[in-house]
């Protein structure tokens, strides 16, 4: 692998370069300016559960920050999630103290990292996982990058918030891979693939393999490769999905923590332990040692589907662990999809047990001795119900905002005024990158305001906001022009199909102000010409297509501040 990028300011410099290019020839175009973005949440989970000063919320992070990986390097601890198509790619967190985290950036900030220009939105970037390597001071990143041909790949860095490596691939089929550094220097990797050809019992038949590797070569060993658990913890069950592997060393032994069941309502965290970083490995006699699927499912204050975890030891010598799980509201639904939740873990006896792991999960957890919560405050990432306001007029925007199959540098354009986007020849539906700036949704119940600065020169032409699950699920509430009028427009898309909800002529003099009000899987759309006084468009429209179990994928629902040259919305 070649030597380390620690910074990629000549490839930026460069695609800024030709992103103007590209912004100069949009001169024909109308401009539009999207300011003062407001987001709000008022669950009542966060109502119901006020904090007092020795908790904290989990989820640590809120809205669609998928399979967690942790890491450790002295006091800084480091934290990915999954991405899929999102571009920048691996959102990447720091905290000294597992409760306050920042966003420092992306690992897959460059297009030559992340090729996901024609990929759906629930492919991409999978399973990331973060490990830092004592012996040489250095951070890998290792994933399954699904779009282009690239599969599984490893990065790597010496400093985690300046610039990651160029992708080296690795030469092993399936899923899920993640590293592992042993005491005497030598490194493993460990994945999910399908069992040796004509062995496959039953359908989500599955194993984890292992390979040696060569960190001079950044590359596994050719022919080390070696399966080291069949099907699950008991193959004779016929358990599924055994995946998101992560292999540990504790008190002389190895552990092997793994993922079961598949992502939804059967979904489990499992223990093996071996003498051996190749085993064998023994199952617990307890497993699954992390799961909410044997309680009932009208449960209150619901959490579901916990399960692809990471261990790391936190301050004062208490593990605790990482995982995913989702928080349906009130129809059951999935609408902000897969979030990250932490718990401590007991590790007194011979394998670690996630506290409270195994019964129903409450919102609220004990602060870890001598920390204070600043979540929200100071830089650090909120949650609970907070009030997220951005003017968009900062040069380099937040790192929350993101676009999707390509960057968003592409078509953004930062002012005094606010951010431009500048409209791309694909619209909402389209597999390719497309205007929009994404920012995820993060409640059940919320409000997203933004004011937008526009006037559309054509039919061809739409700007607004965008409600997206994915290229066929999504809602568009915009404006765009029919003969000599303007139009304020209301579209749902469903399995790709789409239907005006509702449309109206409207008298443009200034700016615009869209407002999104969801309560209870229901969203009401709504505009305002003066800032003042709303008016609804459409009544008040089910979020179901903003659902994982209605749209399918693996990704929650964005909030986009959308623009597009290429509108097929014909108003009434």
């Amino acid at each position: 692998m070649k030597k380390i990028t620690m910074n990629s300011n000549l490839l930026k410099n460069k695609t800024s370069i030709f992103a103007a290019a590209a912004l100069l020839s949009l001169t024909s175009i109308s401009a539009q300016t999207f300011t003062d973005f407001q987001y709000k949440g008022n669950d009542k989970i966060y109502n119901d559960n006020p904090l007092k000063p020795d908790e904290f919320y989990s989820p640590i992070l809120q809205g669609c920050y998928p399979d967690p990986s942790i890491t450790k390097k002295g006091e800084d601890y480091y934290l990915v999630n999954s991405s899929f198509s999102m571009f920048p790619g691996v959102p990447i967190f720091t905290s000294k103290d597992l409760v306050n985290w920042k966003q420092v950036g992306h690992v897959l900030d460059r297009p030559s990292q992340l090729k996901v220009e024609k990929a759906g939105v629930s492919a991409g970037i999978y399973a990331p996982d973060i490990k830092y390597n004592k012996y040489n001071d250095t951070f890998y990143m290792i994933t399954t990058q699904i779009a282009s041909g690239i599969g599984n790949m490893v990065v790597k860095t010496k400093d985690p918030a300046k610039g990651w490596s160029e992708v080296q691939k690795l030469n092993f089929d399936g899923i899920d891979p993640s590293i592992f550094f042993d005491d005497d220097g030598k490194a493993y990797i460990v994945h999910n693939d399908a069992p040796p050809k004509g062995t496959e019992q039953y359908q989500g038949h599955r194993v984890i393999k292992m390979w040696d590797y060569d960190l001079e070569k950044d590359q596994v060993v050719a022919g080390s490769d070696k399966i080291i658990v069949n099907g699950g913890v008991d193959l004779s069950q016929k358990p599924i999905w055994i995946e998101g592997p992560h292999l540990y060393k504790y008190k002389g032994k190895y552990y092997l923590m793994c993922a079961e069941g598949g992502t939804g309502g059967n979904h489990s965290e499992v223990i093996f332990m071996s003498d051996s970083p190749k085993g064998p490995f023994v199952p617990a006699k307890n497993n699954p040692i992390l799961t909410q699927r044997y309680f009932p499912r009208d449960r209150k204050e619901k959490v579901d589907w916990a399960g692809h975890a990471d261990l790391v030891e936190g301050p004062n010598g208490q593990w605790y662990g990482v995982f995913l799980a989702i928080r349906p509201n009130v129809n059951n639904r999935v609408n902000h999809g897969r979030e990250t939740f932490i718990l401590p873990v007991d590790w007194s006896g011979t394998y670690p047990v996630f506290q409270n792991g195994l019964v129903p999960m409450k919102p609220k957890l004990k602060m870890p001795e001598g920390v204070q919560n600043q979540t929200g405050q100071n830089g650090f990432f909120p949650n609970g119900n907070f009030t997220y306001n951005d003017k968009l007029t900062d040069k380099n925007l937040d790192f929350r905002w993101i676009a999707m199959r390509g960057p968003r540098e592409n078509f953004i354009t930062t002012t005094k005024n606010g951010v431009k986007v500048n409209p791309m020849e694909t619209n909402i539906k389209a597999l390719a990158p497309v205007s929009s700036l994404f920012h995820r949704l993060q409640h059940e119940d919320f409000e997203t305001s933004v004011t937008l600065d526009y006037k559309p020169k054509s039919e061809k032409e739409l700007a607004g906001i965008t409600l997206y699950q994915s290229e066929t699920f999504n809602y568009v509430f915009g404006i765009t022009k029919k003969d000599k009028d303007f139009y304020i427009v209301l579209e749902r898309t469903e399995k790709g199909t789409s239907k005006l909800i509702a449309s109206e002529k409207i008298s443009l003099s200034k700016t615009i102000k869209f407002q999104v009000n969801g309560e209870k899987d229901e969203i009401s759309f709504n505009y305002s010409l003066d800032s003042k006084n709303f008016k609804n468009l459409g009544g008040s429209v089910s979020g179901d297509i903003l659902s994982t179990d209605v749209a399918g994928g693996f990704t929650g629902s964005l909030i986009g501040l959308y623009s597009t040259s290429s509108n097929d919305i014909v108003p009434n």
